[in-house]
């Protein structure tokens, strides 16, 4: 199969280098306004990859196209490969670009292609960690998510921007947003990024897994936030960020019931961020042109993904996750 990948940052780079390296996938097609970075991208990859100079809107030869760049008009680009017959792979985690990206469900089904929504870090592995833990219960009553960590320098922006703008709950049956910042909490991470406090913050999270999780009464995420972060997030960003992203982790704590009994279940994962999401954008890219997801349409990885092939082939991959004991998944 040939896959395109439009943008060559931190996530673009890793998630070439993942595709570069699966067997099934015969080329890579990488695009990037910045044509330096996109030559030293693929000449990095050898011969897996070309670097095209086109434009990100121009036509592509591929299967599949992931969406890696900046955050915002993801959908502009999805709806324009999608109506090309093509599936799409999105990593964005702008809770616009999500809620636009959804929107594109009855006519990616119509078409019979998948378009892939979320497929990063945080959403992505966190939707597929979710989806694993409700097999363990007979009804979800509560999904909550929190993260901690960039995956470079866009990732960082968004990052930003997430925690000056309105947050989006799901309570009770009904959409709630929430003041930005509010809902501090104490969240426990893998070792050795451990104890966080985590806030709530414009992250599209409970848009992807409320459709999975049928009856379920509350979903939340929130994210790691420093105090300088609490002090400027409502103003521009005016820091220099980590070219690469630093390490990160995610939480996923599920609800539910089974037989009489309420339990709840912990997952957790440490890794690079960019290297995370670069390995499930990889994996769901590869099974949407298969045809190994679980239905067409656009949805989160909860929905598409049988989880735990998904988890198995992460971790053939480097990026493993955990059961709060510290069990495997």
């Amino acid at each position: 199969m040939r896959v395109a990948v439009l943008g060559a940052g931190a996530v673009g780079a890793r998630l070439a280098r993942q595709l570069v390296s699966t067997e099934q996938v015969s080329e890579v097609v990488l695009r990037d306004p910045n044509r330096s970075r996109l030559e030293d991208v693929a000449r990095s990859l050898g011969e897996g990859a070309i670097a095209d100079q086109s434009g990100l809107l121009e036509p592509l030869d591929a299967e599949v196209v992931v969406l890696a760049g900046d955050p915002g008009a993801h959908d502009v680009l999805a709806a324009r490969f999608l109506r090309a017959d093509q599936h799409v792979v999105s990593v964005s985690d702008d809770l616009r670009d999500v809620r636009a990206l959804l929107e594109l469900d009855s006519e990616a089904r119509e078409r019979g292609r998948a378009v892939v929504v979320g497929a990063g870090f945080a959403p992505g592995l966190t939707c597929v960690l979710a989806a694993h833990g409700a097999r363990r219960f007979d009804a979800v009553d509560e999904v909550h998510v929190a993260k901690v960590g960039t995956g470079g320098p866009a990732c960082a922006r968004q990052h930003h921007r997430a925690l000056g703008r309105m947050a989006l709950d799901w309570r009770e049956g009904g959409w709630v947003q929430r003041p930005p910042m509010s809902g501090r909490e104490l969240s426990w991470f893998p070792d050795p990024v451990g104890a966080q406090d985590c806030y709530r913050a414009a992250l599209p999270d409970a848009l992807l897994l409320v459709p999975a999780f049928p009856g379920v009464q509350r979903v939340t995420s929130r994210v790691a936030a420093t105090r300088r972060d609490r002090l400027t997030a409502r103003l521009p960003m005016l820091w220099p960020t980590h070219p690469e992203g630093g390490p990160g982790a995610v939480r996923v704590e599920i609800r539910g019931r089974r037989g009489r009994a309420r339990e709840v279940v912990v997952f957790g994962a440490m890794d690079r961020p960019a290297v995370a999401a670069g390995a499930v954008a990889a994996v769901a890219a590869w099974w949407a042109a298969e045809g190994r997801l679980a239905r067409h349409g656009a949805a989160g990885l909860a929905e598409l993904a049988e989880p735990l092939p998904f988890l198995l082939e992460l971790g053939r991959r480097g990026v493993r996750a955990a059961v709060f004991e510290g069990d495997a998944p």
